[in-house]
C-alpha cells in the first residue's frame, strides 16, 4: 500500500513538476509572441505612415498639376475675352464716328437746305423787281421806239439773260471755292467710307487673291479649334482670310498687294505640309517674308541690270522689285517703268543726250506707286521724296515729280518723261483697251467740248486724262468760263464712259498786234 502511495505521490508530484514546466515555457512562447507581435505592429505603424507621406505627396503633386493648368485655361480664356472685348469697343468706336459724321452730314444738310430757302426767296424777290423793270422797260420803249412790243420784249430778254448768266457764273464759282474748303475736312471720311461700301468688280479683282485646297476638309483645320488658327494667320499676315461655300478654294483679301502675295505663299506652304497650328503659321508667315524680302530685291536687281543700270540704292532696289505687284489699269507697274525707260533711251540717243541717265530717270519715274497706299499724295510726289532720301539726282528727282505736269520741267529729261510715259500708258492693249476705243474716247471727248456756243478749238492730251479747251475771247467773258467748264464737265459725266480722272483745263486768252509803220 505504501508503495502504492508512494507511486500515486510521485505520480502527483510528477504532474506538478511538470505542469509547472509546460506553464513557464507556455510563458516565455507567449512573451515572444508578444514581442513578434509589437515588432509587426511597429513595422505596419511605419509602413503606414510612410505610405500616408507618400499618398499625401502624390496628392500635393496632383493637386498643383491641376491648379497650373487650371491657371493656363483661365490665362488663355482671359485673353480671348480681351480680344473680343477689344474687338467690341473698336466696333463701337467705328459706330461712334459714322453715327458723328452722319450728324454731321445731316447738320450740313439742314444748313445748305436753310442757305437754299434763302437764296429761293431772295430769287423770287429779284425776279419780282425784274418783272417790274422789264414792264417799265417795255412802256419806255415802246413810247421812244418805234419797236413793236414783241422785239422790244427779245431785246430786254436777251439783255437780262446775259445779266443772270453772268451772275450764275459768279455763284458757281463762288461754290466751287466753298466746296474746296470743306471737301479737305470730309475728304478721309469719304474715302473710308466709299472703300467700305465699294463692291464693284474692278476693287474685287485688285484686292483679292484665290488659293486653290486640294479639298474641303482641310478649311476645318485652316479655320482651328474655335478660329485660333484663322485668327493666328490673319494677325500675323495682316491679311482677311474669307473662307465661304466656295469648293476647294479660300480667298484672301487686302489693299496691299505685298501682304496678299506673302499670305497667298505662306497658306500654299502650310497647305502643303500639312501642319497647322499658330506657331507653325507664325514660323511659315516670318520665314516667306525673308523669302519675299530676297524676291523683291531680285526682281529690281534684274530690271535694273536689263537697262544697264547700277550703284542704286539698295532700298530703291527693293521698291523697285515691290512694283511687279502693283498694276494701274491692269497694266503691270514695273513692266510699265521698263516700257518707259527703253523709250527715253532712245528719244535720248536721238537727241544727242545721256542714254544712261534717261533711262535710269524713265526706271524711277513711277517709284511712288509701290507704296502711294501707305503715304498720302500723289505717285510723283511721294516718288520724287524717295528719290531724294536716297541721294538721287534733281535731273531724276524733276523727272519723277513733273511727268504728270505737277511740277515745272528743269530738264529735257523731265520732258522725256511725259512722252514716254504717255506712250507706254496709251499703246493699244497696254491698259485693256483697244486702238479703237481708245481713239473713240478721244475723239468724243474733243467732239462734246466742241459743242458749246464759244470753244474755238479744244484737244484731248495725257492719254485722254485731261481735255484743253481754247474759248474764244470776243464771245466769252472771264467770269462765264468757270461756268463753260462746269457744264463742260457735266456734259462729259453723263455722255461718256471713261477710267480714273478727266481734267478740264478751259483757256481764254485775248491778243491784240499792231505794227508800227
Amino acid at each position: 500500500m505504501s508503495t502504492i502511495a508512494s507511486i500515486i505521490g510521485g505520480l502527483a508530484v510528477g504532474a506538478i513538476v511538470g505542469w509547472l514546466i509546460k506553464d513557464f515555457f507556455d510563458k516565455g512562447k507567449l512573451q515572444q509572441r508578444k514581442d513578434e507581435a509589437e515588432k509587426v505592429l511597429k513595422e505596419a505603424k511605419l509602413k503606414s505612415e510612410e505610405i500616408l507621406r507618400k499618398a499625401d505627396l502624390d496628392g500635393k503633386e496632383l493637386l498643383y498639376k491641376l491648379r497650373v493648368d487650371f491657371e493656363k485655361q483661365n490665362a488663355s480664356k482671359k485673353e480671348e475675352l480681351f480680344q473680343l472685348e477689344k474687338r467690341l469697343i473698336q466696333r463701337e468706336e467705328n459706330l461712334e464716328k459714322r453715327l458723328d459724321f452722319i450728324e454731321n452730314k445731316e447738320r450740313e444738310l439742314e444748313g445748305r437746305e436753310e442757305n437754299v430757302k434763302k437764296i429761293s426767296s431772295e430769287i423770287e424777290k429779284k425776279d419780282g423787281a425784274l418783272k417790274q423793270l422789264i414792264e417799265e422797260e417795255k412802256e419806255k420803249l415802246r413810247m421812244i421806239s418805234s419797236l413793236t412790243q414783241a422785239e422790244a420784249r427779245d431785246l430786254l430778254l436777251r439783255r437780262y439773260e446775259e445779266e443772270l448768266r453772268s451772275e450764275k457764273a459768279k455763284m458757281i464759282r463762288d461754290m466751287e471755292e466753298t466746296i474746296k474748303e470743306e471737301s479737305e475736312k470730309t475728304a478721309r471720311e469719304l474715302v473710308s467710307l466709299a472703300i467700305q461700301r465699294c463692291a464693284v468688280e474692278q476693287t474685287t479683282e485688285s484686292t483679292v487673291s484665290v488659293v486653290q485646297l486640294p479639298n474641303d476638309e482641310i478649311k476645318g483645320r485652316i479655320i482651328g479649334r474655335e478660329g485660333r488658327n484663322i485668327r493666328s494667320f490673319e494677325m500675323a499676315t495682316g491679311v482677311d482670310l474669307v473662307i465661304d461655300d466656295t469648293p476647294e478654294a479660300v480667298n484672301l483679301s487686302s489693299f496691299d498687294p505685298i501682304r496678299r502675295e506673302i499670305a497667298r505663299i505662306s497658306l500654299e506652304k502650310l497647305v502643303q505640309d500639312g501642319r497647322i497650328h499658330p506657331a507653325r503659321i507664325e514660323e511659315i508667315v516670318e520665314k516667306t517674308k525673308q523669302e519675299f524680302d530676297k524676291q523683291l530685291t531680285e526682281e529690281g536687281k534684274a530690271a535694273a541690270f536689263e537697262l544697264g543700270i547700277h550703284n542704286l540704292h539698295p532700298e530703291l532696289i527693293k521698291i523697285l522689285g515691290k512694283l511687279k505687284y502693283r498694276t494701274s489699269f491692269g497694266q503691270n507697274a514695273l513692266q510699265h517703268s521698263r516700257e518707259v525707260a527703253f523709250i527715253m533711251g532712245v528719244l535720248a540717243a536721238e537727241m544727242g543726250l545721256d542714254i544712261r541717265l534717261a533711262k535710269k530717270a524713265g526706271l524711277l519715274h513711277d517709284v511712288g506707286k509701290a507704296v502711294d497706299h501707305q503715304v498720302e499724295g500723289t505717285h510723283a510726289q511721294i516718288g520724287a521724296d524717295l528719290l531724294r532720301k536716297y541721294g538721287e539726282s534733281e535731273i531724276v528727282i524733276n523727272a519723277a515729280e513733273a511727268h504728270h505736269e505737277e511740277k515745272e520741267f528743269t530738264s529735257l529729261y523731265s520732258l522725256l518723261a511725259l512722252v514716254a510715259d504717255a506712250i507706254s500708258a496709251s499703246r493699244p492693249g497696254a491698259r485693256r483697251e483697244t486702238l479703237e476705243t481708245y481713239i473713240k474716247r478721244l475723239t468724243q471727248l474733243e467732239a462734246i467740248a466742241n459743242t458749246f456756243a464759244g470753244v474755238d478749238k479744244s484737244y484731248a492730251i495725257q492719254a485722254g486724262r485731261e481735255i484743253r479747251v481754247i474759248i474764244q475771247p470776243t464771245k466769252v467773258k472771264d467770269e462765264e468760263v468757270s461756268l463753260l467748264a462746269h457744264e463742260i464737265k457735266k456734259k462729259i459725266e453723263g455722255e461718256m464712259d471713261y477710267p480714273g480722272n478727266i481734267k478740264i483745263t478751259a483757256i481764254r486768252e485775248l491778243r491784240v498786234v499792231e505794227y508800227a509803220k
